[in-house]
């Protein structure tokens, strides 16, 4: 009986079969890994807007509007809009203040004085070199390839002559002489004082209607985003048109040329 007794205490009963020893832990199941999310791909438009907002400064504002105010040719229309445009961001470099009019203001004030030091440099350099240099420059290879020619100074010449003075303040505005103007300014010996002053103003006016456009877009942004893939389809379309114009102007000059 004592035999029995002991054997039936080692046997588990139907109420301790499922008792678990204290040493015995449960483990926690393995949550499955969640798949990997797929970001949807970025437009042209977005990831051109997202290259300004991380690398547009008001720094480089002002170089790259030197550049365009300089013989070389370089358009302010992609300077200062699409830095109108990110300057709401938070994470962009143009956001220094949290009034976007005060962000506004700054980039204005940058693209105009890098307006001006390009100006003053073509002012200073016609006036040093004089005009047969200027001229034989113009007619260069180098001159070629910087857009320019004997015709477009002499058209600026012309148009400086006809309105004096103030066509260095009026000529920023048009396209055509904004980037000459400073030209004929320096073969005249225009006053320095005054073409600083002209220049100025004519810059910041010119400025100041480049970053409303920009304002304007960045009150559409959310239709802007929407429509963004369509959007880059058709500035790529610009783009080449634009390539397409300037390669047949470019090939019929060297065919005039050759004759």
């Amino acid at each position: 009986m004592l035999l029995c007794a002991i054997v039936c205490m080692g046997q588990p009963t139907s109420d301790t079969a499922g008792y678990v020893q204290p040493h015995e832990v449960l483990k926690p199941a393995e949550a499955e890994p969640l798949p990997p999310t797929t970001q949807p791909k970025k437009s042209l438009l977005e990831e051109v807007e997202d290259w300004y907002s991380d690398n547009m400064n008001y720094w480089s504002i002002a170089g790259l509007m030197a550049i365009e105010s300089s013989f070389i040719p370089f358009p302010s229309e992609v300077v200062i809009p699409p830095a109108a445009y990110v300057a709401s961001r938070e994470d962009s470099t143009l956001h220094v203040s949290d009034s976007y009019a005060i962000n506004l203001l700054l980039i204005i004030l940058a693209g105009t004085i890098g307006a001006l030091l390009g100006a003053i440099i073509n002012y200073v350099l016609s006036l040093l070199l004089g005009r047969p240099i200027i001229y034989a420059f113009a007619n260069s290879k180098i001159g070629h390839l910087c857009l320019l020619s004997a015709e477009k100074i002499e058209k600026a010449e012309q148009y400086f002559n006809e309105h004096g003075r103030m066509s260095t303040f009026v000529g920023r505005l048009i396209p055509a002489i904004r980037q000459l103007i400073s030209i004929p300014a320096g073969l005249s010996k225009m006053n320095f004082g005054i073409f600083i002053a002209y220049t100025s103003l004519g810059a910041a006016v010119w400025n100041t209607v480049l970053a409303l456009l920009g304002y304007i877009a960045n009150g559409q942004m959310e239709r802007i985003h929407k429509y963004s893939q369509e959007l880059s389809y058709a500035i790529l379309a610009v783009v080449a048109l634009a390539a397409l114009y300037f390669a047949i102007r470019y090939f019929r000059r060297k065919k005039t040329e050759a004759k």
